[in-house]
């Protein structure tokens, strides 16, 4: 495994260290950071607003299943609890996407495994994903409910108010400081 793309975001605590925590934890591996987006909650949970960004980080050692127990443990550093799903978090750390190179260029990874499911089920429905991930990829493409489109169709598709509630901040991680 070669490449991923992770979504970050957090709600409870100092929000941009936590974040800026995953960026220092994979620095040696990322390849492109994305801005840092205020973002209202999702899922129904009340809650306060989330700080998100996306993510792109390269490893040729790395399984997906390595990705996901990194974030994980990202997670746990940063004091996650898992209470309520969609729930307040100090750190939630999600594999969107992840891909493989060959020869022939890059192909996908795709993964039905009720631990790690790729790509992500619920990414082309989040505009907190789908915005900062065109930030950094403006061509990429997503597979998802039996289809594959870019990023900004599955963009075009959602709600123009959950689009709208995605603002770009001036909040730095700190990538290329």
């Amino acid at each position: 495994m070669s490449r991923v793309v992770l979504s970050i975001g957090s709600n409870l605590g100092d929000r941009l260290a936590h974040l800026r925590s995953v960026v220092e934890a994979l620095r040696p591996r990322l390849l492109a950071v994305s801005s840092v987006y205020s973002t209202p909650p999702w899922g129904g949970v009340p809650q306060q607003d989330y700080l998100n960004a996306v993510l792109v980080a390269e490893d040729p050692d790395l399984e997906p299943s390595d990705w996901l127990r990194l974030g994980q443990q990202l997670e746990q550093a940063a004091e996650r609890v898992r209470e309520v799903r969609w729930g307040a978090r100090t750190l939630d750390v999600d594999v969107v996407w992840a891909g493989q190179r060959r020869r022939d260029g890059e192909m996908a990874v795709r993964s039905s495994d009720p631990t790690l499911t790729l790509p992500h089920p619920q990414a082309h429905n989040r505009a907190f994903v789908l915005v900062p991930w065109l930030e950094l990829e403006p061509e990429a493409e997503l597979e998802a409910a039996g289809a594959r489109r870019p990023l900004r169709d599955w963009l075009a598709a959602l709600d123009t108010g959950e689009v709208a509630g995605v603002r770009r901040t001036e909040l730095t991680l700190g990538w290329l400081s």
